[in-house]
């Protein structure tokens, strides 16, 4: 063997083998070839019989009815509204009325829920407002509701068993992966209540499944397999997105993966033989179908689902467009609709922070805190609260007192503040606390109808509107223009010091197509009773195309994704969960001393992460040796290394480190995808750091001293290639950490189910890293 030859131990160093190629393995695992192995196996399998098989499924059947158990044990306490069940349990009542509701989350997971409440006949009266309100006495079927994501969350764990087992490892490594998980107080503590993170991980969980399979079959291609799997994976991507935007991070650990591989295809020097670029194209384009336009149509199916149930008017309406709301039965906005005319007194209102235009005789002080000088005109702000310092007269641009005619889209009008007697005015001078954006004040009528006049114009522009579209109350968003200068009248939340008596400030907005410049006239003072505008019509609900709704709400869900990050008590930051440094108070009794405290099992944690750490050393001193001339690895556990286990450090990557980018609201939950994939890493590196004798498949010509290939011959999985070997030290080290794995799983076990109560020490004992637990003093 050559000095450059691997530095592992062999049976016989001296011994020459046949050349033999890289292994076609069907999980992407350099095979050792030749006939030696090939009897061994053999005998190994006569010996033992169908029993490698049989210790897998034995396994496999145990882990799944303890993933049952750990799921499903006390899942009726607390018989309260526990943490966010007061969102997703409200939101399945919402469907079970057929009530239009609004979320920034995609309604595949939100439409489990309701599945089950529609299976046990219920109506969805109760509507979840407060935690700690009892199911009890709301005769709530909370159980069923809990009993979907419990169902999903115990299925998981077998899944986790079926990836490792699929990708060929060891059952001690399959055990491993899947205790991780089966284990896991966060993994538990999400699945056993009215949440979304079940079904978000099963289907990530799937999807790597699929993938794997389906990848398996990557030397048969086009077989009906093959498209099984391949349609398989996309469905599993589908659910993943439609449960949660986070769901976007399957997609690109599976599509750096078919990436891979496409790139291997074009190769033209494959043992397999090189592909023509028909070929390659066919290959290419079924992937896109699979993996993209499959699961892109399944993610509309949903929504068009969701659009289908919810039929009446519901909270939601707010967040979506008067055409949208005009598509909801009993839509209150499209039935009190009133044409607004010339000369009306209106009140004004801000869509998204609810504020009035308001004026008031005081004025802005000569200079502000930075030093900049203000108009010293006259306050225009924003109010909470109806006053009748909100209302105002909308005039004409002409000023023709013509009475009885209906203001349009697109029309150039004035506003008088009704009560100071003066109009509204905006001009180039800065806003009290955005320097780049213009000061919205009012001036004389006398000044407006001459000096002036321009710098009081405004353009009525109707959101979508149409063409002479009438401008109405309620319905008619709008955003005023101010005519020269081309800004939006804008407000915003933070309010003016005490010289505006902290009212929101009012002021003009360069970005036009901002969504937060939308106004709308929330009712008409000066309208007489029995006027004709007020007699109320039978009203048709109207329809919208399905792509031009979607749209619509894809664009509101987005928006207000992006706009949670508002601080909460238990947010916490992506570098925390790795090492568990926090979690979240789920629900407390103070009777009884019991509380739920969402937290993973810190030693499996632990556990997990240290081994991504141990990974990333073993692929960088791997590296560092190659660089140096040392081949440290033998060619099969290398392949595996790279490309097994690499995938799953992929999939840790790509559901992790996204998070850093994120300006929105984090918290532990978060994670549970990556560190499902971390214990997929951990399990294979079980079966890489106790792996005894690594079965010799590097193949070194005794002339040249050098590591040769040669053709294919057998397709043998990991087991398989083990086979005969003692597994004595990997059954020793998982025994080892299992202990440890189901020792802090059962410490903290009463944080997890919620009973029984801590006395104050046992509190604080379980406080290790500082944990805000309840009840600690």
């Amino acid at each position: 063997m050559s000095q450059t030859g691997s530095v592992r131990k062999r049976k016989d160093k001296d011994a020459v083998f046949p050349a033999k190629s890289k292994d076609a393995s069907t999980t992407g695992i350099v095979a050792p070839r030749g006939t030696d192995l090939d009897e061994l196996v053999k005998a190994n399998q006569a010996r033992r019989g169908a029993a490698v098989e049989w210790d897998f499924r034995i396994a496999l059947a145990i882990i799944t009815a303890l993933a049952f158990l750990t799921r499903f044990w006390g899942i009726s306490h607390p018989n309260e509204v526990v943490f966010d069940e007061v969102h997703f349990g409200k939101f399945a009542s919402y469907y079970l009325e057929r009530t239009y509701f609004f979320d920034v989350h995609p309604p595949f997971g939100k439409l489990l829920f309701a599945l089950m409440g529609w299976f046990v006949g219920y109506d969805g009266n109760f509507h979840f407002e407060n935690i700690g309100d009892s199911y009890i006495t709301n005769k709530v079927p909370y159980v069923a509701y809990r009993a979907m994501p419990a169902l999903l969350g115990a299925l998981t764990v077998p899944v986790v068993f079926d990836i490792m087992w699929e990708s060929g490892y060891t059952l001690p490594a399959c055990i491993l992966s899947a205790s991780l998980v089966l284990f896991d107080n966060a993994h538990i503590g999400q699945t056993r209540l009215i949440l979304l993170d079940a079904t978000l991980v099963f289907a990530m969980a799937c999807s790597l499944l699929a993938y794997i399979k389906f990848y398996k079959l990557r030397h048969e291609p086009f077989g009906r397999k093959w498209w099984k799997w391949l349609l398989l994976t996309g469905f599993a991507l589908s659910c993943v997105i439609s449960t949660k935007y986070v769901g976007l991070f399957a997609f690109v650990t599976i599509g750096s993966a078919v990436a891979i591989d496409l790139w291997d295809l074009l190769d033209v020097n494959r043992r397999q033989g090189a592909l023509d670029l028909v070929d390659f194209g066919k290959h290419f384009l079924a992937r896109v179908f699979g993996l993209i336009i499959v699961p892109f149509f399944f993610y509309l199916f949903w929504f068009q689902v969701h659009f289908a149930i919810l039929y009446r008017s519901g909270p939601g309406d707010d967040f979506m467009s008067p055409e949208f709301q005009e598509t909801l039965s009993d839509n209150i906005m499209a039935a009190n609709a009133v044409t607004i005319n010339y000369y009306d007194n209106i009140q004004i209102k801000h869509k998204e922070t609810n504020g009035f235009l308001h004026s008031h005789p005081d004025r802005y002080p000569l200079r502000y805190d930075d030093g900049r000088v203000s108009s010293q005109g006259q306050q225009v702000t924003g109010y909470p609260y109806a006053d009748a310092n909100n209302h105002w007269q909308i005039i004409p641009a002409n000023n023709d007192h013509v009475m009885g005619r209906a203001v349009k889209n697109n029309d150039l009008v004035q506003l008088r503040h009704v009560v100071t007697d003066t109009m509204l005015l905006s001009h180039d001078v800065a806003s009290p606390y955005y320097p780049t954006n213009q000061e919205f004040t009012t001036v004389s009528v006398a000044d407006a109808d001459e000096k002036r006049r321009n710098d009081t114009l405004f353009e009525i522009r109707i959101e979508n509107g149409k063409v002479s579209q009438e401008f109405k109350s309620l319905q008619g968003q709008f955003k005023l223009i101010h005519y020269p200068s081309k800004v939006a009248m804008w407000t915003h939340t933070s309010p003016l010091p005490d010289w505006a008596y902290k009212q929101q400030e009012i002021n003009g907005n360069k970005n036009l197509g901002q969504s937060s410049n939308i106004w709308f006239v929330d009712s008409i003072p000066s309208i007489p009773e029995g006027d004709q505008r007020l007699v109320k019509k039978e009203r048709k609900v109207k329809s919208l195309p399905f792509l031009k709704k979607w749209f619509e709400l894809q664009r509101a869900m987005f928006h207000h994704n992006n706009a949670l990050t508002s601080s909460h008590p238990y947010a916490s930051q992506p570098f925390m969960w790795p090492f568990l440094l926090r979690g979240v108070s789920f629900w407390t009794q103070n009777d009884t001393k019991q509380q739920i405290y969402f937290l993973g099992n810190p030693l499996g944690w632990w556990i997990a992460s240290s081994l991504l750490a141990v990974y990333a050393g073993i692929i960088a001193a791997d590296q560092l040796s190659l660089r140096r001339g040392v081949d440290a690895l033998d060619a099969r556990t290398r392949s595996r290394l790279y490309n097994s286990t690499g995938f799953f450090f992929l999939a840790w990557a790509t559901h992790y480190f996204p998070f850093y980018l994120m300006g929105r609201q984090l918290f532990l939950h978060h994670y549970l995808p990556a560190h499902l994939a971390s214990a997929l890493v951990t399990g294979a590196l079980l079966e890489f750091v106790f792996n005894v004798e690594p079965i010799v498949d590097d193949v070194v010509d005794a002339k040249s001293g050098k590591k040769s290939a040669a053709a294919p011959k057998k397709h043998l999985p990991a087991r398989e290639k083990l086979a005969g070997q003692n597994l004595f030290t990997s059954w020793a080290a998982l025994g080892v950490i299992v202990a440890i794995v189901i020792g802090g799983w059962y410490y903290f076990l009463p944080l997890t189910y919620g009973y029984p109560g801590l006395s104050v020490e046992q509190v604080n004992a379980r406080k290790w890293l500082g944990y805000d637990l309840h009840f600690a003093k």
